[in-house]
């Protein structure tokens, strides 16, 4: 009797390349191939579905020093960051766990002048690329970029006679819920990073409900 619930062959073969790579590291086609037993077409089909999902890149392999190689060189595919979500991560929970013990050895007073000292220095560190963009706009999209390095898919759009700064994903939601000191943090290091003729407004809020975190910013009359 068939099991239904049996895990398809062509999504074990793309978990099992992409444990191959995390295991084993960069590898080309031929030797990931090798490794699962299916043919190096499956696994370029597969590297490629991965490859536009964001999950693996390419480079090209180095050549040995010494005589001139004809042909290409071969493509050594590798993980990217946002593969990590296929493999266990307890930071989370390391990070709750640990928000929960400085409250009962400092107290909520302890940390809160944790969360300032944070913020002083997050503002610090956003107002050193802010400041040098000439309009609202442009501070806008330094700010996203950096949101976005920091892992927040932040994006800008203009809205209601000003921008939308909006963020699709809050890796520290965990931390947030434990913490909501966390997000008046980030609002109030918003504000500051803009400067006092910009007003900055959460519309939507992630533990609130809502699908992402933004922020309506307008200038002040």
């Amino acid at each position: 009797m068939s099991n239904r619930n049996a895990v398809p062959a062509e999504k074990r073969s793309r978990r099992a390349l992409i444990d191959s790579l995390k295991q084993d590291g960069p590898q080309d086609a031929a030797s990931l191939a090798r490794r699962l037993g299916v043919s190096a077409m499956a696994v370029r089909q597969h590297l490629y579905d991965l490859e536009a999902e964001g999950l693996v890149t390419h480079e090209a392999e180095a050549r040995p020093a010494g005589p001139k190689k004809t042909g290409r060189p071969a493509k050594l595919w590798a993980l990217t960051p946002a593969a990590d979500r296929f493999f266990p991560d307890g930071h989370a929970d390391f990070t709750v766990g640990l928000i929960n013990s400085m409250k009962q050895v400092f107290g909520p007073e302890g940390l809160d002048k944790l969360l300032q000292l944070r913020a002083k220095e997050q503002t610090a560190s956003y107002r050193a690329r802010m400041d040098k963009q000439p309009s609202l706009p442009k501070k806008l999209q330094a700010l996203a970029e950096i949101r976005t390095a920091e892992g927040y898919m932040a994006e800008v759009q203009k809205a209601n006679g000003g921008y939308l700064l909006i963020e699709n994903h809050c890796p520290v939601c965990s931390a947030a819920a434990a913490c909501t000191g966390l997000c008046n943090m980030e609002l109030e290091v918003f504000r500051k990073s803009l400067g006092r003729g910009f007003k900055v407004e959460r519309s939507d809020h992630i533990l609130a409900g809502a699908r992402r975190c933004a922020y309506l910013v307008t200038r002040k009359d």
